[in-house]
């Protein structure tokens, strides 16, 4: 069941908006907070930066204090209800770790997601199989994750790519990530067979970056994912992943520097074409 807007992406749109209203106001949090008989400030310090689900009761109080009129008050009571709209979706899946659940909420709502791997194929494309073998080497670091749940979880996320209106999703992939190692060779050729099958889907586009690429060009050191939205007023974002936690970039400056550099990959990639059919003479490697 996907979601028609990412939450995440919601709540730090609201966040910024109602941040935005109270300096119009020339207010401080402490006397909004003394209006509204919060205990302390770092409730709405919270909703301001985009960090924990609004309750629209509070909102509507917000909005009364700043006195905002329809319609942006109209707009805004629908992004805030958008950007607690994940609860009940969550419960009803009810077992995604909290990393691959920020994943999900902003492939939720996305229009467009680019994606850079360099060392492994990335979840969305992942069969069972191979996701079990990642995810279970990502447990020796972490004991409590529950593998089985996130490979269920896993195949959740990956019905976005083939919902009605799915977003444009692009994935660049370097030759170590399409190399498989010590992957045994019956979920190896699964997983090719399955990257093959899935350049079928119209809004799906997969580039080989071959070795030596670009030699002159930028060479970004770790995984990222880009996501830009239907409402243009959403913020674009960013998604580093590392070891043990994951960056969320949503300034444009920054967002801007990662667009440049996708760009600069496409340029050096091989064709759609081209990619499938090296990945199609893999499958009898």
């Amino acid at each position: 069941m996907p979601l028609p807007t990412s939450p995440v992406i919601r709540r730090v749109r609201l966040g910024a908006e109602l941040r935005q209203l109270r300096r119009r106001e020339a207010l401080t949090l402490e006397q909004v907070c003394d209006r509204l008989g919060w205990a302390s400030t770092s409730k709405l310090s919270r909703i301001e930066l985009g960090q924990s689900r609004p309750d629209l009761a509070d909102v509507l109080d917000l909005l009364d204090v700043y006195q905002v009129p329809a319609p942006l008050r109209d707009q805004l009571i629908v992004i805030a209800r958008d950007a607690a709209t994940s609860r009940g979706w969550w419960k009803a899946l009810g077992e995604m770790g909290e990393r691959q659940r920020t994943y999900a909420e902003l492939e939720a709502g996305a229009a467009r997601i680019v994606e850079y791997q360099p060392a492994v194929v990335p979840g969305l494309l992942q069969t069972p199989a191979y996701a079990r073998l990642r995810i279970t080497a990502g447990a020796a670091l972490d004991p409590e994750v529950d593998v089985d749940a996130e490979v269920r979880a896993r195949a959740v996320r990956q019905e976005v790519l083939r919902r009605a209106n799915p977003p444009r999703y692009t994935a660049l992939l370097t030759e170590a990530a399409c190399d498989p190692g010590g992957t045994p060779a019956e979920v190896w050729r699964e997983q090719v067979r399955h990257l093959v099958a899935l350049t079928g889907l119209p809004n799906v586009t997969l580039r080989l970056l071959p070795g030596g690429a670009a030699p002159d060009g930028p060479h970004p050191l770790t995984p990222y994912s880009c996501y830009a939205f239907p409402d243009p007023a959403d913020p674009r974002t960013v998604m580093l992943e590392a070891v043990s936690t994951d960056v969320r970039l949503a300034t444009a400056a920054d967002v801007d520097r990662y667009e440049r550099l996708t760009e600069s990959l496409l340029g050096a990639a091989l064709s759609a074409e081209e990619t499938v059919t090296v990945l199609a003479r893999g499958i009898d490697g």
